[in-house]
């Protein structure tokens, strides 16, 4: 097996910014260009109703990128997977800045 998977989550995040899709939005542009992924295509996005959180997926030639928030739990969820092998990327640190994130499990 070729690649590499991330599953990333993130505990004590500020719930405001977990219903903001446009800091998801940023996050997973990150991702893409520091990683130099690859979509096909636009993501998807789902927000649930009220106060709920979101979830967004790309699909990328190389695999997927996806992301579930739970503003109720103040968590956030982190999925990517590459066929081929990537750099590292310093989630712990971009998710304490962006989400206000306590702690970061990688």
């Amino acid at each position: 097996m070729h690649g590499i998977e991330w599953i990333v989550e993130a505990w004590g995040c500020s719930a405001a910014t977990l219903r903001d899709q446009n800091a998801l939005q940023q996050l997973f542009d990150s991702l893409i260009t520091d990683l130099k992924l690859r979509p096909i295509g636009a993501p998807i996005w789902h927000k649930f109703p009220g106060t709920g959180g979101l979830t967004g997926l790309y699909l990328l030639s190389e695999s997927h990128v996806a992301c579930h928030t739970f503003p109720e739990h103040n968590s956030l969820c982190l999925n990517l997977f590459c066929c081929v092998p990537r750099a590292e990327w310093k989630f712990d640190e971009q998710l304490r800045l962006r989400f206000s994130a306590g702690e970061v499990s990688v």
